[in-house]
């Protein structure tokens, strides 16, 4: 790996063409990625993709005009300093934020290797090359932001912004609130049956955290297992496992914390309180992410709660 000092000009150069290359691929790939869910934002890529194609053209015009036609393959890979980038195919499903994000970050690191290649440059065309690219990199930003206001109208900030949201529902909320309901209404049998069956604290902590861990084991595979997203667009299956497997276990492990209070009596009324709160958060959930309606969403979850609840006290007190 060699370091950025010790490249000669032309080296600098063919870096230069080697890093706008990669740029414009991953602008374009960045289009692509969002076209479908956000068109307009896609649009915005492809300006900033072909910003970066015009950059590559004059560098490479300039590179011939005085080095010649042979332009050698200089990798940023190959120099020490440059920052680690996670290849596009690895972040799919693009989010919009990550994409931006991105972005900015490299616009940022462009304009400080520009910067730092005018300092080594001593031919008065590539330096004045150089200079324009760092005022281009400068006002880049400027460039997406005066894109965005061209391609993302009112109507359609509107839209990306309500398409954005079902992708949030599709990827997190929904996996999240199929394991929180699973993990705070199926454990309630288990929990409460060794409570009322015990009347020992310790015994019911112990069940309801085996309950806990093993529902959102199996909860988390499941959910992996049940699609890959790829049709679905409900996003990669192991992050959905995991989001449903972790709120799975967070789920059951809400009432059966209060069970390691030595004094059964107390124990037993923290872990109702503890049930009723969260009966009551994944009413709301539904509320706000499902457009279920608030009575009739905390009816039904209720209603199941009561239900596994009468179940366990029965199954304990027998």
């Amino acid at each position: 790996m060699r370091t950025f000092d010790g490249l000669s000009e032309s080296e600098i150069l063919a870096l230069a063409i080697s890093l706008e290359e990669e740029d414009e691929r991953i602008y374009s790939d960045y289009a692509e990625g969002l076209r479908g869910d956000f068109p307009a934002s896609a649009a915005v890529f492809d300006g900033m993709r072909d910003e970066e194609s015009g950059h590559r053209r004059r560098l490479i015009d300039l590179y011939r005009q005085k080095f010649g036609e042979h332009i050698p393959l200089i990798r940023r890979q190959d120099i020490k300093g440059f920052i680690a980038r996670k290849p596009v195919w690895l972040m799919r499903p693009l989010g919009l934020d990550v994409v931006r994000k991105q972005a900015g970050m490299m616009e940022v690191e462009s304009r400080r290797f520009y910067e730092r290649a005018a300092e080594r440059a001593y031919d008065a065309g590539v330096r004045q090359l150089l200079d324009d690219l760092i005022q281009e990199e400068r006002v880049h930003q400027q460039k997406a932001e005066a894109l965005e206001e061209d391609k993302l109208k009112p109507e359609i900030r509107l839209d990306e912004d309500e398409a954005k949201r079902r992708i949030f529902v599709l990827q997190i909320v929904q996996p999240g609130l199929a394991g929180l309901m699973d993990g705070s209404v199926s454990t309630l049998a288990p929990v409460f049956a060794a409570a009322f069956a015990t009347h020992n604290s310790w015994d019911a902590f112990r069940v309801g955290l085996a309950a806990s861990i093993g529902a959102g084991i199996s909860m988390g595979f499941a959910e992996a297992l049940s699609d890959d997203g790829s049709i679905t667009g409900r996003g990669h299956p192991w992050v959905r496992g995991g989001i449903c497997g972790l709120m799975t276990t967070l789920g059951g492990i809400g009432h059966t914390l209060p069970f390691l209070v030595p004094q059964f009596n107390m124990a037993m009324t923290a872990a109702m309180l503890v049930v009723a709160v969260e009966l009551a958060v994944i009413s709301w959930i539904r509320h706000k992410y499902m457009d279920s309606p608030l009575f009739s969403a905390a009816v039904q979850v209720g209603l199941g709660g009561l239900l596994v609840f009468g179940a366990g006290v029965l199954i304990g007190s027998s």
